[in-house]
């Protein structure tokens, strides 16, 4: 409306000229009901093509209204002033770790905001393999307690694995497998969008290929997708090259679509592999196969002294087995000879910043390992294996280049996605940071690009059917955001900012962040797919 009024003495003859040769009367727009009028917003609608400034109406939760509105045709509804700003689809996170915070019984923690401050309305929970396959309870639970974004749900290989066989290094028998293929219908049965799986991590690591399968063409069968944190990113076991072919084969055998999650060459080891790593995934969609990735823009992982130092078979029996073996010298030497081999892949100590204490660790936050070491006088093995002794610690691992992560950013199957856990800035900055990356300092994207990674093409690959796009009868999930401070704050350092930028932010057609403030609604539902059982 605002900021067209030089078109309108051209607009109005045109109009009478039109009038006078079908000699019709002109009829008023029709008025429509709406809660709230976006106005004069550069409309980016996730689609990917170019934007148009338009005016967007919103009526409980539902876009009812895109175009250019008349001065009176929303006269009730209260309005707000976008021009100048971008007008997007709430983006949406296919991997977070915010499973914990949705569920807490404190509403500020409900309120999502780290992810909300970014623009972000809908995020993916159950990554990793982590996930609960009881989904019913939990979207019980989020509804009856309201949260800030809505949530969708993944089940976890892990989690299913766990409950039937626990930390052994094993295959299942025939019932046992049973039972986690049982698990894994009545989750999709509830709402889940897919299976998950973490297969670096113990136990997840001890499962064949095949057992994998049998999950993922449950999913494949009910229109779920195989998510997947590959079993190596890095050189570990059977190489960065190998688990990206075994996540396709999974693909091929199950019939699901694959997403693989965070995609990256981690370490020096690998440095340089994603060309062979694009080439697989074009060659596999070339055959027909939905392959995907979602990428976070940081250099370094975000992990754990477990996971980023401890050989996979010293984990049989989680942590308590690893204590056990740590007693016993030959043990212990060993451990320690291949936890060197892992340093050596992580890019050595001083690439290993420690972002948070595990258990009854004590350790000092904001160090890297090389300079707790140096502190003590200790080697950085000792300092790691001391940890592990009464519990464990986060870190952020820099082990990533440039050029890779440039690589797989400009891939059209990539899209935006956070990881987003507890001591790394990836979860309160990836979206913001990704823009800036991509966008505005490295000028290597368009913005319609851009938006539409991490919306639009998100929904398609998770399965939203009501989400990710700026049409008529969508979901009212909408992001308003200022290009020019729509910006990260957190740092590894301080990984806690909020980013900035984001003025409005609409989950379900009820504002979260209002002026650049959030204003503390828990508007956001459970997203389940719907499966016919």
């Amino acid at each position: 409306m605002k900021g067209r009024e030089s078109f309108a003495p051209l607009v109005a003859g045109l109009a009478l000229l039109l009038l006078s040769a079908c000699q019709t009367t002109f009829k008023p727009p029709q008025r429509i009901a709406a809660d709230y009028l976006i106005e004069d917003g550069l409309v980016y609608d996730g689609s990917g093509t170019a934007p148009r400034i338009a005016d967007i109406a919103v009526r409980s939760d539902r876009i009812v209204f895109i175009g250019d509105a008349t001065d009176d045709q929303f006269a009730d509804a209260n309005r707000i002033d976008a021009s100048g700003l971008i007008v997007a689809p709430g983006f949406i996170d296919p991997h977070t770790h915010a499973d914990n915070q949705l569920a807490s019984a404190d509403p500020e923690q409900r309120q999502n905001k780290a992810f909300a401050f970014q623009g972000v309305t809908t995020v993916l929970t159950g990554n990793d393999g982590y996930g609960s396959s009881e989904i019913a309870k939990m979207a019980t639970g989020a509804r009856q307690q309201g949260i800030g974004t809505n949530v969708a749900y993944l089940a976890g290989f892990g989690y299913i694995r766990k409950s039937v066989i626990g930390d052994d290094d094993r295959a299942p028998s025939e019932a046992e497998l049973s039972r986690m293929k049982d698990m894994m219908t009545r989750a999709m049965c509830e709402g889940a969008f897919g299976l998950s799986a973490g297969l670096y991590y113990t136990p997840q690591n001890f499962a064949r290929t095949a057992e994998v399968v049998e999950l993922a063409k449950i999913a494949g069968r009910k229109g779920g997708y195989y998510d997947s944190h590959l079993r190596d990113e890095s050189s570990y076991n059977i190489g960065l090259i190998g688990a990206v072919s075994e996540a396709i084969a999974i693909g091929r055998q199950s019939g699901a679509a694959v997403h693989i999650s965070h995609i990256k060459a981690l370490g020096p080891a690998v440095w340089g592999q994603s060309s062979r790593i694009i080439s697989l995934v074009n060659t596999a969609r070339e055959k027909g196969q939905s392959i995907t990735a979602d990428q976070y823009p940081w250099a370094a992982s975000g992990t754990r002294i477990s996971n980023a130092l401890v050989p996979r078979w010293a984990l049989d029996g989680g942590l308590a087995g690893l204590r056990e073996r740590l007693e016993n010298a030959a043990m212990l030497d060993r451990i320690r000879s291949e936890m060197a081999g892992n340093l050596v892949r992580r890019g050595g100590a001083e690439k290993l910043l420690i972002t948070g204490g595990l258990g009854d660790a004590a350790i000092e936050i904001g160090q890297t390992l090389a300079e707790l070491a140096a502190r003590s006088g200790s080697d950085p093995l000792d300092v790691a294996i001391d940890i592990l002794k009464t519990g464990d610690a986060r870190v952020a691992s820099f082990n990533m280049h440039a050029d890779d992560i440039r690589a797989f950013a400009r891939q059209d199957w990539v899209v935006t996605g956070s990881d987003g856990s507890t001591g790394h800035p990836r979860k309160y900055a990836s979206f913001p940071k990704a823009y800036r990356d991509l966008v505005v300092d490295g000028k290597s994207m368009s913005l319609s690009r851009f938006i539409r990674r991490s919306s639009g093409q998100t929904a398609d690959i998770v399965g939203l059917t009501d989400r990710g796009y700026l049409k008529v009868g969508m979901a009212a999930d909408i992001v308003i955001f200022d290009s020019e401070s729509f910006a990260p704050r957190a740092t590894y350092e301080q990984p806690r900012l909020l980013s900035t930028g984001v003025r409005h932010l609409f989950v379900n057609g009820q504002p979260v962040i209002s002026g650049g403030q959030s204003t503390g609604a828990l508007p956001g539902s459970p997203l389940l797919k719907e499966t016919q059982c």
